[in-house]
């Protein structure tokens, strides 16, 4: 590989490639794949800036990976690109890109202002037969020749390989939702067979004893004492299920410690910021916890799902009562809640506040069009 000696120590050579291509193999999550693919082609290319979008079915990216420009340069540059000039040709027509200076161009349009100058160009569609499944450029490269053929050959190699670690990473991430799918209907099956029978029986033998109410007093009394009975074998059964369901990551580690790994997984695949910090919350009653956990998931489900915010933080705080307020913030569209209610569109609404006041908690929500939002859950302390 020839080119302008490594600035800094970047890795060279065919350790530095086969290390790169090792490192993609080894990551399961997209997210994480995408990251590799990126930091490893910039290495090892010596390129100021590189990032791999992967399209979407509507003209822009369902995810856009960076690297070389920092998350504050990044939140000013604003939204996600389209796929439009330079991105568009290596997407639609599915071949390299190597310009001296992409901004003199034809297909050039143009960067917000908070983009970074880009000059000398390198990219790469990365495929799976006729499949693109997305587009690897580099920019900036480092030294005053720009990037090389062999620059090139090299890209192309990763690019090959990125596409296998991207498709075993789709392959891995399918797999666990079918397994989490297989996991909930098992779920659902014992359910059913645990509480069913029991409610048929209650149902029986109440109807039994509304016919004997006048006309056999003392044997109606016997039925409704049955009643009772097999209502508290009913109720032990779907506590059984029920606590079978509570996640066992907040049994072993407690809420705090299985939020902060939600959080950082889906930070890891979506394209969305997600954060999560806590300030002083300890240990709080089970049923708290996994209330808490429930409303801070199917928040988060709404927020990375049909925001199309840009940032999602999540915050566990303690109150001065000695109870726990959850606060799950987006930055993207929101909504009108008195509309949504009237609607019929409650987004989960009803179940979390359910949960909420289950525990003896409040739920409020803070949103309207074009200002995120805002869903709020406090506990009173024990």
């Amino acid at each position: 590989m020839t080119g302008s000696p490594p600035h800094g120590g970047p890795p060279s050579g065919l350790a530095a490639v086969s290390t790169a291509l090792l490192a993609m193999s080894r990551r399961l999550e997209v997210r994480d794949v995408l990251r590799t693919i990126v930091v490893s082609a910039r290495e090892l290319l010596d390129a100021e800036y590189a990032a791999l979008g992967v399209p979407d079915d509507h003209g822009g990216f369902a995810q856009f990976v960076v690297d070389g420009i920092s998350a504050e340069q990044w939140r000013r540059i604003g939204p996600l690109p389209r796929q439009h000039g330079i991105l568009a040709a290596m997407l639609h027509e599915g071949g390299p890109e190597r310009l001296a200076d992409v901004r003199k161009d034809p297909r050039f349009e143009g960067w917000p202002a908070a983009h970074p100058e880009m000059s000398d160009f390198l990219g790469m569609p990365v495929r799976d037969g006729d499949e693109t499944l997305g587009a690897l450029f580099l920019a900036n490269k480092r030294g005053p020749h720009g990037f090389t053929d062999e620059d090139q050959e090299l890209l192309s190699l990763l690019a090959q390989h990125a596409a296998i670690a991207l498709t075993n990473a789709h392959l891995y991430e399918r797999s666990r939702e079918l397994t989490i799918a297989e996991e909930r209907s098992r779920l659902a099956h014992e359910l059913h067979d645990a509480v069913s029978q029991k409610l048929f029986s209650l149902r029986l033998t109440a109807q039994a004893a509304a016919t004997l109410v006048d006309r056999d007093p003392a044997r109606a009394k016997d039925e409704l004492q049955q009643v009772a009975a097999l209502a508290a074998e009913a109720a032990d059964e779907l506590r059984a299920a029920v606590t079978e369901l509570r996640p066992a990551a907040l049994d072993e580690d407690g809420l705090v410690a299985t939020l902060r790994t939600h959080v950082h997984v889906l930070d890891r695949a979506h394209t969305a910021h997600v954060t999560f910090t806590c300030d002083g919350v300890r240990a709080l009653p089970a049923t708290q916890e996994e209330a808490l956990l429930r409303v801070a998931q199917e928040a988060l489900h709404n927020a990375l799902r049909h925001s199309d915010g840009d940032r999602v933080e999540v915050t566990l705080a303690r109150t001065p009562a000695g109870g726990a307020v959850l606060k799950v913030l987006d930055t993207g569209k929101g909504f009108d809640p008195l509309t949504v209610r009237r609607a019929g569109r409650h987004l989960g609404l009803v179940s979390m506040r359910d949960r909420a006041s289950g525990v003896g908690g409040m739920l409020t929500v803070h949103s309207e069009p074009g200002r995120g939002t805002t869903i709020e859950m406090e506990v009173p302390g024990g």
